[in-house]
């Protein structure tokens, strides 16, 4: 069970070229479908960022909700787009329209921006928020499969961080948009929140013009695995590459028909699968939600409130930066080692929050770090997961990974906020910060490469470069990116 691989056939894995398609033309390497998908995340990312960064500060110190009312109140903010993330995930394998699924939910999330201006207690706003991330919910695992299926199998690492760098372009931009906005308006938070919403309409107007629908055509059966039976289905974008190695799931679609539940189920029979949701359930038990790494920073530098909303865009300068470079090492050097040494960074940052003498530069070390741990996962991991799922079930399997890191984070924010409330900011912190060392052990130890001519010989596409056979009589068992 591995979490890296390295198989583009000799002479293609430098990247350059992807498969060749009939006729000896080339598709490129990012397809347009990932750029078109990646201006609608960071249009609808300023939208979501420019209310996430005054957030906390609205809710705490303009509502005076507690950190442990806070703990709770981001735990939902993340665990509703986690639960729907199935749903959404199930639908677009289900009706074979990714930008349809996607489309919903980047509405939903669109319509609900200007509802946070009738919201002025806790209740209300708790109940936008829940909606807010349905959306979201919806959305992601669908358009995370519209990207997989759009770019060649040796490009996917590729693909996922030039969509994570354009993502957090948008991220970058929010909070200074919410900065600026906050220093303009007289009433500061509703104006956020009223621009917060036209922006998002323009994200869903992008999607509708410029996103291809992928009218789905059935592409003749591919040999699976060794000793794995065929799996067929058409692509969600046309024009993508098909998985090959990928292991099948028994009683998956072998034609056109609407997928099952009972296929999607299936998906927890794969190994590989398995072993990813594991390691991401594990971590995200032990990651600090952004928020609270914000909140920390500002009471560790006592940085004033009117600078707050700032925060972010270190983190973001950063991801956007090295996002794409991050993703093109993993499709290199394999996505286990990249996957895990982003979280010895975090943990690097946890440690100078809790240790580190009172640097000037404490604040930027701190945001290098937490941004170098989202370039280092936020892409790979499902990149990582596309390398194992059939296509017809994509958005199904890119949906159980996310939803289990979800879920696992949710549960952390609530048990964070009570730590901090019980013990202070200081010792919850520790905790995590062993917490992740403990994770990031086990982890590496389940993401390992396999010990043995016979394990898992039909799961060598998740293999770290060099474990992974470079040959095969077949070439059914050769692992993709």
């Amino acid at each position: 069970m591995y979490l890296a691989d390295r198989s583009a056939p000799a002479g293609e894995q430098d990247g350059t070229t992807a498969a060749r398609a009939a006729g000896g033309r080339t598709t490129p390497v990012v397809a347009s479908a990932v750029v078109a998908l990646g201006t609608v995340s960071l249009i609808t990312d300023v939208s979501s960022e420019m209310v996430t960064a005054v957030l906390p500060l609205y809710l705490i110190a303009g509502l005076g909700l507690s950190p442990l009312g806070f703990g709770a109140l981001d735990g939902v903010y993340n665990g509703v787009s986690a639960l729907v993330q199935l749903t959404g995930g199930h639908l677009a394998d289900r009706v074979r329209n990714h930008k349809l699924i996607a489309g919903i939910g980047y509405g939903l999330s669109a319509l609900c921006k200007p509802l946070l201006l009738l919201a002025h207690s806790l209740g209300p706003i708790s109940v936008v928020l829940a909606l807010e991330r349905t959306g979201k919910g919806l959305r992601t695992a669908p358009r995370d499969a519209l990207i997989s299926l759009s770019a060649p199998p040796e490009a996917q690492g590729r693909a996922f961080g030039l969509h994570r760098a354009m993502d957090t372009t948008g991220a970058l931009l929010g909070p200074l948009a919410a900065f600026l906005v906050l220093s303009v308006a007289v009433d500061g938070y509703d104006a956020v929140f009223a621009v917060s919403g036209c922006v998002a309409v323009l994200g869903v107007v992008v999607l509708i013009l410029f996103v291809p629908s992928g009218a789905p055509q059935a592409p003749p059966a591919r040999p699976a695995a060794t000793g794995a039976p065929a799996v067929t289905g058409p692509p969600a974008v046309k024009g993508a590459v098909a998985v090959k190695g990928a292991v099948a799931v028994t009683g998956a679609p072998a034609g056109p028909g609407p997928v099952r539940l009972r296929d999607a189920l299936g998906l927890l029979r794969l190994p590989r699968l398995r072993s990813l949701a594991l390691c991401a359930v594990l971590l995200g038990l032990t990651t600090v939600s952004d928020a609270f790494v914000y909140l920390l920073l500002q009471r560790r530098t006592g940085l004033g409130d009117q600078w707050f909303a700032l925060l972010p865009l270190g983190t973001a300068a950063v991801f956007l930066l090295l996002a794409l470079p991050a993703g093109a090492l993993a499709d290199r050097i394999g996505r286990r080692t990249v996957f895990l040494a982003g979280h010895a960074l975090l943990l690097a940052g946890y440690a100078l929050l809790l240790w580190a003498p009172d640097w000037p530069a404490l604040p930027y070390l701190v945001l290098a770090l937490h941004g170098m741990f989202y370039a280092a996962t936020d892409g790979v991991l499902p990149a990582a997961v596309a390398a194992t799922v059939p296509e017809a079930l994509r958005a199904t399997g890119l949906a159980l990974v996310g939803t289990g890191q979800a879920l696992a984070r949710f549960a952390c924010s609530l048990a964070f906020g009570g730590a901090w409330t019980l013990w202070g900011p200081g010792p919850a912190l520790a905790v995590a910060a062993a917490g992740l060392l403990c994770s990031a052990v086990v982890a590496g130890r389940v993401l390992r490469p396999a010990a043995g001519p016979d394990a898992d010989r039909a799961a060598p596409s998740a293999a770290d470069p060099g474990d992974a056979p470079t040959t095969d009589p077949s070439r059914s068992a050769r692992g993709t990116g």
